[in-house]
């Protein structure tokens, strides 16, 4: 495995690469708040079969910071993504793995590139209807101006944290943050996998233009509604709309891979602050009736029912990073999908 940069006409993205060029080319795309080096394991393993392909976000890992354009939902990073394999020379169908926001990524870029997209893998990903501020299996918005999602919604001790390079292990730190909710609980990596994973965490650029980005104030609870700039505004469902995947003719054929103990995506996610506030964690919370709780999976099994091919396969006792806590089954399971 290598790590190399490639310099497109949209940013300079660092991307791994390991793998026979010759062999199909598989594109593995990380979450947010991490970068690739989170399929350090997966791109071994993958390697012997596939070429394999693993970019970093703009604004993540390695990558130039770059402003990511809220108001294009996944667009920026998908056409970045696009673009890596237009100047890598890649042509035809490739198939591609999206992780947590990764699989919104995956999701536009099948959307926005038809055929660029053979098979899909979702791990654990984000509803296609963005994060928070939504709800219903159609993705209504909860209020006229989407508050509860976007930028706001990052917990402000966390992203404070992350800016300051912060290794402990208070409440907030990031290092807390992978053991608890990256994870199952009770899951533990060894010393010097937890190091090099958190140092990924810790290169996440922290700003309005990256992580977590801007944010508006709101007259609806929980008082912010998402701005134009940065990740999580990218990911609010007032950008954010995927539900046209289910349009594509033909959608790729999908393998959705997810952990029956997601705490961060979930029809009662802890990211959710409508769902915090339901547990009083969140002061003010106006009930149910006026600010519903998001369901994120049944959302995500919706458009991929209407959309046809899918089979969702729920690993037990597993968190928001099946790759990393059952990894030699979620090997054998995506190579058994990609060559079926």
């Amino acid at each position: 495995m290598r790590l190399r940069d490639v310099q497109t006409a949209r940013t300079t993205t660092a991307v791994r690469e390991a793998g026979d060029p010759g062999s199909p080319t598989v594109v593995l795309i990380h979450g947010n708040v991490s970068s690739s080096a989170f399929f350090d394991v997966l791109i071994e393993e993958l390697a012997a079969d596939f070429h394999v392909l693993a970019p970093d976000f703009r604004g993540y890992g390695d990558s130039a910071r770059a402003t990511i354009d809220a108001t294009r939902g996944m667009a920026d990073l998908s056409d970045d993504v696009a673009a890596v394999l237009d100047a890598l020379g890649v042509e035809g169908s490739v198939d591609v793995l999206g992780w947590s926001a990764g699989g919104n990524v995956a999701l536009q870029l099948a959307m926005d590139h038809p055929g660029r997209v053979r098979r899909l893998v979702l791990e654990a990903p984000g509803s296609p209807f963005g994060f928070g501020g939504s709800t219903g299996e159609d993705g209504r918005p909860v209020a006229d101006d989407f508050a509860g999602s976007g930028g706001g919604t990052a917990n402000p001790q966390f992203c404070a944290a992350l800016a300051a390079g912060d290794r402990g292990e208070e409440p907030t730190s990031p290092r807390t943050t992978l053991r608890s909710f990256y994870v199952a609980p009770g899951f533990t990596f060894a010393p010097e996998v937890e190091e090099a994973y958190l140092d990924a965490m810790l290169k996440t650029t922290v700003g309005d233009d990256v992580y977590p980005g801007g944010t508006a104030t709101s007259d609806n609870w929980p008082g912010v509604a998402p701005g134009t700039t940065g990740m999580n505004n990218a990911l609010s469902p007032k950008y954010l709309d995927q539900s046209g995947f289910a349009d594509l003719d033909p959608a790729p054929p999908v393998l959705w891979i997810r952990g029956d103990a997601d705490q961060i995506v979930s029809d009662t996610s802890m990211f959710d602050l409508a769902q915090l506030g339901k547990l009083g964690a969140v002061p003010g919370y106006p009930g149910e009736e006026v600010c519903p709780t998001q369901p994120m999976v049944s959302q995500m099994r919706a458009v991929l029912q209407a959309a046809g091919q899918f089979t969702e396969v729920v690993y037990e006792g597993c968190g928001h990073s099946p790759h990393l806590e059952q990894p030699e089954r979620f090997v054998d399971d995506v190579r058994a999908f990609l060559q079926a």
